[in-house]
C-alpha cells in the first residue's frame, strides 16, 4: 500500500533517514511524506500498528526488481533427465545409456532411470534388478543413488542425483 491507500489511523512511521519516529497519526505521516517530497509505504502491513517507510517509491521498486534478477542469476535450476530401457537391453545400448547419463549428470541434472515391462516381461521384473544396480555402479564416480530401485506400475525406476 501507498500513500492514500493506507487505510490505519495510526502508524509506526521511519523516516527518509531510516530512523524511527514512532506511532503517529496516517496523516501526519503523509504530510511528513509530502514534506519530504517522498512517498509514504507500507513495508509490514500485518504488524500492529502497521510499519510505513517514507521512500521514493520508484526507485525501491527498481530495487526490489533488481534485486530478484540477481537472485534468479544465481539460483541453479535442477532438470529430472529420463532415461528409459527395456529389461532384455544389450552390452553395447546399455553403454550408450550410461554415456548419456554421464552427460546429465556432468550438466548437474538429476537421472531418472526406468526399465519398461511389457505383457510377460511383467513376470521376470526381479530379474532386471542388476541392470539398474550395475547402472549404478558404472556411475558411482560421478552419481550417487537418491533413490533405490522400486517398481512403479509396469516401470522399475531408481533416480540419480550429480555427486559434488
Amino acid at each position: 500500500m501507498i500513500n492514500g491507500q493506507i487505510r490505519e489511523r495510526e502508524v509506526r512511521l521511519i523516516d527518509e533517514n531510516g530512523d524511527q519516529v514512532g506511532i503517529v497519526a496516517t496523516r501526519e505521516a503523509l504530510a511528513r511524506a509530502e514534506e519530504a517530497g517522498l512517498d509514504l509505504v507500507c513495508i509490514s502491513p500485518k504488524a500492529v500498528p502497521p510499519v510505513c517507510k517514507i521512500i521514493d517509491y520508484g526507485k525501491y521498486r527498481y530495487e526490489q526488481a533488481r534485486k530478484e534478477k540477481e537472485a534468479k542469476k544465481k539460483q541453479k535450476v535442477m532438470e529430472v533427465k529420463e532415461i528409459r530401457m527395456s529389461p532384455n537391453i544389450d552390452t553395447n545400448d546399455l553403454n550408450t545409456k550410461i554415456a548419456a547419463a554421464r552427460k546429465f549428470l556432468s550438466h548437474g541434472d538429476k537421472v531418472k532411470v526406468g526399465i519398461r515391462f511389457r505383457g510377460r516381461e511383467m513376470a521376470h521384473t526381479n530379474d532386471s534388478r542388476p541392470i539398474l544396480d550395475g547402472f549404478a555402479e558404472a556411475l558411482k564416480d560421478v552419481a550417487a543413488v537418491d533413490k533405490a530401485p522400486k517398481m512403479e506400475g509396469r516401470f522399475m525406476v531408481m533416480f540419480l542425483t550429480p555427486k559434488k
